[in-house]
């Protein structure tokens, strides 16, 4: 699979590196705003072309696929584009806080016969699929309560992450993986409550939500700009419990089952993303994550911000 790559963004360089690593995809390609910008990315990382605005990559013939890592605001609509002009799509999380902008971009990519894939890399390494069959598997007993977190510290107030034009906050940006593990592992939620603690730009630097779900299963999760590196997640159960120390990254990968280390083959999770969706473009897998995990992941991140904004729980 040839891609390209909608922008010069950091976080390229987890998919360039990953892309390396496999014969299943190879970055070809990158678009920028700038063609000076894209020639100069291109060189450094060795690629055959270089664009200069978004619209001439997605029309150049050599590219089967395009990795969007443009800010959030921009996912869905990009995606779609994408879609519409022939490229199977691999989205940087969040795919969008808008549902129906999310839903829009999942009926072009079925009425065309492409793949849209939301880029949650995490979900690709056997840690997580440990942490799926260890609570499948009763080892807990009923699950009946999640705790997740994920904090980091952000110190530049030019960060696109802190614009609310561009969809940022630490719910879009760190929160989204807390809510979507919450929904692999419980289902989807019944109802939201969420809190916010604002920047003066406006956007959320801090976000605390619970979600309620069938048979009485509950999930907590914090996130924040402004509180110490953390991340962890605890799922309880009726006869015990497991801890995931480093869930998102996968540093380190193992399990704690009632205070027992249980370890983890490691793995590239960004290499495994790719060769799903090479697979799946290639029609030889399904897509991990697809259609209705992404317009349900959408559903309950929109549902959580109307949630904070009322102070009101949110039915879904």
């Amino acid at each position: 699979m040839r891609i390209g790559i909608l922008s010069t963004a950091r976080i390229n360089h987890s998919i360039l590196t990953a892309a390396s690593s496999t014969d299943a995809a190879e970055v070809v390609a990158v678009g920028s705003r700038d063609l000076g910008r894209a020639l100069e990315y291109a060189r450094e990382h060795g690629l055959e072309r270089a664009h200069g605005s978004y619209e001439a990559l997605l029309d150049d013939p050599a590219v089967d696929a395009v990795y969007v890592s443009l800010p959030n605001s921009l996912h869905a609509e990009w995606s779609r584009r994408a879609l519409e002009a022939g490229k199977h799509v691999l989205c940087e999380k969040p795919l969008g806080r808008r549902p129906d902008d999310v839903e829009r971009a999942f009926e072009v990519a079925a009425e065309r016969g492409l793949v849209l894939m939301e880029a949650f890399m995490y979900r690709h390494h056997p840690q997580t699929h440990a942490l799926v069959q260890c609570i499948a598997s009763g080892r807990i007993g009923e699950l009946r309560q999640l705790r997740t977190s994920f904090t980091s510290t952000l110190e530049d107030p030019d960060d696109v992450r802190l614009r609310p034009e561009l969809d940022g906050g630490a719910l879009m940006d760190l929160g989204c993986y807390c809510v979507d593990v919450a929904r692999l592992l419980a289902g989807e939620p019944e109802v939201v409550f969420g809190r916010q603690r604002l920047a003066p730009t406006g956007v959320d630097v801090g976000f605390t939500g619970v979600l309620a779900f069938a048979n009485d299963v509950f999930a907590e999760f914090h996130c924040a700009f402004d509180l110490p590196a953390e991340s962890g997640l605890e799922a309880i159960g009726a006869a015990g419990r497991v801890l995931v120390r480093e869930p998102f990254t996968c540093s380190d990968p193992h399990l704690e089952l009632n205070g027992e280390r249980i370890d983890v083959d490691d793995a590239n999770r960004y290499q495994l993303q790719l060769e799903n969706f090479a697979a799946a473009a290639r029609g030889d897998a399904e897509p991990l994550l697809g259609r209705d995990d992404g317009v349900a992941q959408a559903r309950t991140v929109d549902a959580l911000y109307r949630s904070a904004m009322t102070g009101a729980g949110v039915s879904l």
